[in-house]
């Protein structure tokens, strides 16, 4: 028998595998899916966001209400750590413009791979299609394609991921075992997810184009990015981080100019437009694409004719929304296991020897390599506190 269970093969489990390895100890990795690092894979299909090259401070502001609970372990593995670690598996990484950074290669498999070969290196024993159904005693209980079994590790390290992307494997069942353990969670609620958003049928020729050079605000959260009008609303980067406000109802409001003052916007909605029809005196004057003229029209009306009245809502756009879209169909999820619920290693109070990483803990963050790094460095600290755990209990 190992000396470790890690029950879950996104990036959080295979971190603290690497961790547990790395100290010596030997680790038993149980998978329910038939492969590791699905939701991995397909974040990377579109070019795997690592992290993100920006000061420490704002990095850690985008983690909102669990930046000072999570600051231990993104200082312990920081954006330019998991740069080095990538580098370390033999890819190369770059920044874009915006500060996110990718691997050259633009794909999560290469990467997976070099890792998945290290850890097999070190003698990573992985059990896939088992899925963990919960405790007995001081044994974890998994169904398998052989049938029912039963390890009794000296320590285990959870990470079973959230509750959105089931298919991929993160579908929340775990909640059940833990609650019936007595570990108060926090609901699984939607994070980086779209916004449900009831058009008329003025916007159906708009469905699939991207709003570009816009702000979004929501309470107090604001975010300069894109968004793409969908049958169903709005998602994209640009909306994710408002996520949090957006799902306890806050109005959401558009500047559809953002790059020009008030006063600027007033003055160029002011000059003469003769026999110009108002959508081509906005993208004249304004510069608003197609997308955003729509917007205007759809959800502006009736546009006041006075130039100052329409330059305040150009700049402050309400768009009437029913809130966030559903948890499987988000991103993220926020909630899970609090952290009030584990100690300074990420050990669960109620059982000791028990670790939690990645997205099962109850924090959220938007994209843009928030996710992952956070994801990666909750994976190491679990790792290597049950490493500790492991080697105390031992010199005891």
């Amino acid at each position: 028998m190992s000396d470790a269970l890690v029950i879950g093969g996104g990036p959080a489990g295979l971190m603290a595998a690497d961790a547990l390895l790395s100290a010596g100890h030997s680790v038993c990795l149980a998978e329910a899916k038939p492969s590791v690092g699905r939701k991995f894979l397909m974040a990377g299909k579109s070019g795997l966001n690592l992290t993100r090259a920006q000061p420490f401070g704002p990095f850690l502001a985008a983690y909102g209400g669990a930046e000072a609970a999570l600051r231990p372990m993104l200082s312990g593995f920081t954006p330019e750590a998991v740069r080095d670690w990538a580098e370390g598996l033999g890819q190369t990484t770059f920044a874009g413009s915006t500060g996110r950074v990718f691997p050259t290669a633009m794909k999560a498999s290469p990467l997976l791979r070099a890792w998945l070969a290290r850890l097999e290196a070190m003698g990573l024993d992985r059990r896939l299609r088992w899925r963990w159904t919960g405790w007995e005693g001081a044994a974890c209980l998994f169904d398998t394609p052989e049938g029912p079994r039963r390890l009794t590790p000296r320590a285990t390290v959870l990470a079973l991921g959230g509750a959105s992307w089931a298919r991929l494997g993160s579908d929340g069942a775990w909640a059940e075992p833990l609650a019936a353990a007595g570990i108060a969670l926090a609901p699984f609620l939607p994070a980086n997810a779209g916004l449900t958003v009831g058009w008329s049928a003025h916007m159906a020729p708009h469905f699939g184009a991207p709003l570009k050079t816009v702000a979004f605000r929501a309470g107090p959260l604001h975010s300069r990015g894109e968004a793409v009008i969908t049958a169903r609303g709005l998602e994209g980067g640009g909306l994710y981080p408002l996520s949090p406000a957006l799902r306890e109802g806050a109005a959401l409001e558009v500047d559809l100019a953002p790059d020009l003052p008030l006063e600027e916007v007033q003055a160029r909605l002011a000059r003469p437009r003769s026999k110009q029809s108002l959508s081509n005196h906005l993208r004249k004057q304004l510069g608003l694409s197609s997308a955003a003229r729509a917007l205007l029209m759809e959800c502006g009306r009736p546009l006041p004719g006075d130039p100052a009245a329409l330059a305040r809502r150009i700049k402050a756009l309400r768009v009437p929304h029913t809130g966030l879209r559903p948890l499987d169909e988000a991103i993220s999820t926020a909630g899970g296991v609090p952290f009030a619920a584990l100690d300074e290693g990420l050990m669960l109070r109620a059982r000791p020897g028990t670790f939690c990483a990645g997205e099962m803990i109850d924090w959220e963050a938007p994209t843009g390599g928030y996710l992952l790094t956070a994801c990666l460095a909750t994976g190491l600290w679990a790792g290597r506190h049950a490493a500790r755990y492991l080697d105390g209990a031992a010199t005891a």
